[in-house]
Formats: structure tokens, sequence, C-alpha cells
């Protein structure tokens, strides 16, 4: 399927869009200030082990300390690793050569591995593991016997390294095979110096930034141009490009329309509606997404759509568009994790295989693991996706400041109610002349309109004067009460 690679590049931020069949299927962002970690080598140190949890925490030099699970620790004896404890693989003050593999999320540090990769256009080099690996996405079996047999012959008998071949290989040739091989070689020489001359904690290897690494990843026979509407950054990306994929380098272009690339190709427009609750459907049905802590849910529902045959086959329908756009939404939004989906009740086990196989068929699209583990006992659909990096909400948003990330304040009549029980509690310990409540204009204003009694009644019952007065800096739920 033909896309389109889209790059719009500030100082700032690099913001990567591919487009497929005119829509928006993906999007990458990435702050010069936050860069992403994943991928990333680092000399770290050992700074607490966990036995209970068989776990350690390793300083590599961020605000946080990384995280790094037995079952993450390279070892020969693979298959007695996670009966060993881990206070026998590493102690404390232990410098360690570690990767990240998945970014901090939320408040947890990144998780790390000993298991180094590099990764190259065609192939994922395994500098401490000797086999070689096929992606998992090249299904063809004679075709992955092919590649195992190709590459074990390019790196050597001797090479006691090992490789994965990556989906982008399946049409390469020998020579780019070894071009990739030469290129990976040289980088994990560079690790190896820098990790014996570099003080603990520190960084040995960074990934390449985004717009190099969306050449590396995406770029591919499938990719009819690539558009970026930095001068410098397309030099930069050109150089790559005739260095090591010369056969697309020309589908590499500068962007230098006055009309900003984004806009023009509406991602502007797509990046508003991925942040939205309600994502609408075609038919007239529309999907209700929620990401929590722990999960993600969708809900489906029919909304106008009505159909124009029996119920059951208008539910069908729903559900298929829907299977379609969620698999989208997924990969715009980069969610991550268990995701839980409540599809309209469907009683046709007929129409149930065909929503799974829809479902099934729509995630192949995604770079992402994903999977899916059918209908649950109470109808909901249960499926997971690898979560590596922060979604594009957690990326764009922060916690509302007024609601704390609830999405409901309390009303108004609420904070009085609150305010007049506090106002008897305060006078009782305090014995004061007088109270003052402080409050947001709203609140005051329905003690005027619709509480004034009730205030009027506490000064006579608690016998204090009580003073109102209104701060446009508060929010509905925030007051003070001073003490006279």
């Amino acid at each position: 399927m033909n896309n389109e690679i889209l790059i719009n590049v500030t100082p700032q931020e690099t913001r990567v869009a591919i487009i497929q069949r005119g829509v928006a299927q993906e999007l990458h962002i990435e702050r010069e200030a936050h860069r992403g970690l994943v991928g990333n080598i680092y000399n770290g140190v050992v700074k607490r082990i966990l036995p209970g949890m068989q776990s350690a925490f390793i300083d590599i030099g961020m605000e946080k300390a990384a995280f790094l699970h037995v079952a993450d620790i390279f070892s020969d004896d693979r298959d007695n690793l996670n009966q060993m404890p881990i206070e026998n693989l590493l102690r404390e003050g232990q410098t360690l050569l570690v990767q990240v593999v998945k970014d901090p999320i939320g408040t947890k540090g990144a998780r790390l591995s000993t298991q180094i990769s590099v990764a190259g256009r065609l192939l994922v080099y395994l500098p401490f593991e000797n086999h070689v690996g096929i992606s998992q996405k090249i299904g063809n079996e004679d075709e992955r016997e092919h590649l195992k047999e190709r590459l074990t012959r390019l790196k050597g008998e001797n090479c006691q390294q090992g490789f994965i071949v990556r989906t982008l290989a399946e049409t390469a040739s020998d020579s780019d095979f070894e071009s990739d091989i030469e290129y990976l070689r040289r980088v994990w020489g560079d690790v190896k110096i820098r990790a014996e001359t570099c003080k603990a904690p520190s960084v040995v290897y960074q990934d390449l930034d985004l717009s190099v690494r969306v050449l590396r990843d995406f770029l591919s026979e499938e990719s009819e141009q690539v558009l970026v509407d930095s001068r410098e950054t397309f030099q930069k990306m050109e150089a790559f490009a005739k260095t090591f994929i010369p056969k697309f380098a020309n589908r590499v272009n500068v962007y230098t329309s006055e009309r900003p690339l984004f806009e023009r190709y509406g991602i502007e427009e797509e990046i508003e509606k991925a942040l939205s609750r309600r994502v609408n459907l075609k038919s007239g049905g529309y999907l209700i997404i929620d990401q929590t802590e722990a999960l993600t849910t969708v809900d489906v529902n029919t909304g106008g759509f009505v159909g124009d045959k029996n119920f059951e086959e208008t539910i069908f329908k729903n559900n298929l568009e829907a299977s379609q756009a969620i698999a989208r939404q997924l990969r715009l939004r980069n969610l991550g994790g268990i995701i839980l989906i409540d599809f309209i009740d469907m009683d046709n086990e007929t129409h149930q295989q065909s929503i799974l196989e829809e479902l099934e068929k729509s995630i192949t699209l995604d770079r992402t693991r994903m999977t899916i583990n059918g209908f649950t006992q109470l109808g909901l659909v249960e499926m997971t996706r690898k979560r590596t990096r922060e979604s594009l909400a957690h990326v764009l948003c922060e916690t509302c400041p007024t609601c704390s990330g609830r999405g409901e304040i309390k009303t108004t009549a609420t904070i009085c109610y609150q305010i007049l029980r506090e106002l008897v509690r305060e006078s009782r310990q305090y014995n004061p002349k007088s109270l003052r409540v402080i409050a947001s204009k709203k609140v005051v204003d329905f003690f005027h309109d619709e509480e004034s009694q009730s205030i009027a009644m506490a000064e006579e019952f608690i016998g204090k004067t009580i003073l109102l007065q209104a701060e446009t800096i508060y929010g509905q739920q925030d007051y003070d009460i001073v003490l006279g």
C-alpha cells in the first residue's frame, strides 16, 4: 500500500505523519528538550537490588532511576535465568552496560535490558548473541528460511554475533545486507570504545533523531515521497539517504510552499481529532475512547446510524466500520497496554468472528506488536498493544489543574454547602470574631442569589459575622476561610 511521509520541523519539535490513501495513519512527535530514550545505550550504575521483585534500579544519569528485571539480563543460560536470584547476578555499585527498551511513562522510570541491540535499516545487530532471527511480519516460510541462509553466509562462519532481519529486508540484495552489516559493526565498535572510556552513569550511544530515523525505519518501495519543510533537515536526510539507501534518495524532497505542510494535508485537524474523546464514524456511529493508567477502553455506539435492513445487520455494519476506525486510532494515538473494546452486542457468532477477522486485518498496518484475545465472557474484545513510549495525549497534554484529571468538578452548590459546614467547624474550634470566605465569583454569586438565607442562618447559628469575597484567580473548587 503506497504511502507518503510528511515531516514538519521547528527548532523545538519534529513531527512526522504517515499518510495512506490520503488519510493519516501514524503520528510521531519528538521534542528537542525531551527526546525519546528507546534504543539509547548507557553505562549505568546499580543503585539498589530488590530480591523480592527480582529487579534492580539502575542510575543512567536521569532524574528517575531506571528499572531492570531479571528476565532482561543477558545470560548464556537463558533457560534457568528466571530461577536465578538477581542478587547473584548483580551487585550494588556495579557498572553495567544497559539499553532502554521502554521510555519513562507517567511515574515509572525507563525500562532497561542488558540484551543490547543496534538497529540498522535492514538488520538489527545482536553483539552478544550468535543466531539469525527473521521478522515475524515476513510470513512466507520458504522466504524466511532463504533469508536466514543468506544472512548466515554473509555474516561469516566465524562471526559470533547475531542479527535479526527486519521486514524492509524482504527484497534486499546481498550488497544491501553487506552494507548494513558493515555499518552496524562500525557503530558497535564506537559503542565499545565509549563504554570503556566514559565514566558511569553516562550515555554511550544515542539513537538517530526522528527525521533520520524515519528514513531508516519507514522508507520503503511503498513510499511515494518524503516531504520535509526544513531545508537544513532535508540536507541532513538527503546525505543519509545517499549513503545508506541511494535507490530511495530521490524520493526525499524539500517542501517550499508558503502554506504550512501539515495544514495543507489536514494533519493539524487530525491531531485535534486524535486528542478528542469522541471519534465520529462516516455512517453516523461513533466511538468513545478513554485512556486510564491501567488500560484503554473503547465504547462503540450506533449514534445516528439506523441502517436500511434489519437490526442485526445494522449493528454488524456499525461494528465492522468501528473495528477499522479503532485500529487506526490506536496507531494515531499510540495507545498501548491492555485495550478493551465494547462493540454493540451481537448474537450472531458468524458476525462476531467477522469482526475479529476485520480487526486482525486492520492491525496488520501497525508496526507495533499487538495481540487480539477475542471476545470475553462479558462480550468485550480484549487485546494488547506493546507500549514503548508515551501516548499522543500524554505528549501533547497535561492533567487539568481544575479537575485533576477526573473530567468532572464539584458543582457550585456542592462547594457552597461544603463551605457552610467548614464555617461551623472553624468557628467552634477557634472562636474568631468574624470569618471571611474567599472563593470564585461563581460561588460567591451563588451565595448571594440562591443561598443568601443559608448564610444568614449560619451567622445566626454561630453568632459571628460572615464576609464573602470573590477572587477571579480562584477556580470553582478553590476557596479559603480567613479567621478575623
